[in-house]
């Protein structure tokens, strides 16, 4: 069940941030300087944490997505959800940690100094 709510809620995030990106893309035909001034916005450790927070929910929703995928089209699916639900969220923790400096380095570096 809560994978099912997981897998709704990161899709709705995932629209949302779609959304957003779509504006301040056409922000620049509109006005570049309040572009860049957004653009600017972007590179605070604020908006880090969040871009780590997107991509944990692109990841659990992919993986999430795929484990529905084997749910439905292999016929031993529904006897290994449970398995497979712990495989997702095995090799999610994973690459959320190996996402940790890549996403995070900057701001962390910006925060607490070089």
């Amino acid at each position: 069940m809560w994978s099912w709510v997981a897998h709704r809620v990161t899709g709705v995030l995932i629209f949302f941030f779609l959304f957003v990106h779509v504006l301040d893309t056409a922000l620049v035909r509109v006005s570049p300087e309040a572009y860049d001034d957004v653009v600017a916005t972007y590179k605070t450790p604020i908006v880090a944490v969040l871009e780590y927070g997107l991509v944990a929910a692109i990841l659990f929703h992919a993986l999430n997505g795929l484990r529905v995928i084997a749910v439905d089209f292999w016929s031993k699916g529904p006897r290994f959800q449970k398995q497979l639900l712990w495989s997702v969220v095995g090799i999610w923790l994973v690459l959320m940690v190996g996402a940790i400096y890549p996403v995070l380095g900057h701001a962390a570096r910006e925060v607490f100094g070089s």
